[in-house]
């Protein structure tokens, strides 16, 4: 009989500078600040050979210490930082980059915020996640996450 290498499943993290099956691959930018407000820029670049068709919201998710799922709202309609046009579709080709930003929401009002040790970020629901650590940011503390759609440019 043959022996057929066991498929993995579930999220894995992509190394930098290697391309995973999906072709494409998401990576976080610096933090920016002002006024309260907290934001990073996502890409996802077209790592492939191929054209990848891009359509809708980066997938985010706030983890704790022990490394599961936070219970932190993620909103799809833009943030303080960027109107959101809403999802576009595109067809990114090989080594293009779309941007979507990522906005912290901790205000005073917004009940208990929530201490959140990484985030893990995917190109599109059912893809592979990329775990960022937050050290060091105050950006841990969050009670709310806005996301805008996948886009080439992030005017406005």
């Amino acid at each position: 009989g043959g022996y057929k290498r066991q498929a993995q499943t579930g999220p894995t993290a992509a190394p930098p500078g290697t391309c995973p099956s999906s072709g494409v691959v998401v990576d976080m930018g610096p933090v920016e600040t002002g006024m309260m407000h907290r934001a990073v820029v996502l890409t996802l670049t077209n790592c492939g050979r191929k054209p990848y068709a891009v359509d809708g919201y980066p997938r985010v998710r706030a983890l704790g210490e022990d490394g599961n799922p936070l219970p932190v709202k993620v909103n799809e309609d833009g943030s303080y930082f960027g109107s959101d046009p809403g999802p576009k579709k595109l067809l990114l080709d090989p080594g293009l980059t779309v941007k979507s930003i990522l906005a912290w929401v901790s205000t005073p009002e917004g009940g208990d915020l929530v201490e959140g040790d990484a985030l893990a970020i995917s190109a599109a629901p059912g893809l592979p996640v990329r775990i960022f650590p937050l050290e060091g940011h105050d950006i841990r503390l969050m009670d709310e996450l806005n996301t805008t759609a996948w886009r080439t440019e992030l005017g406005g």
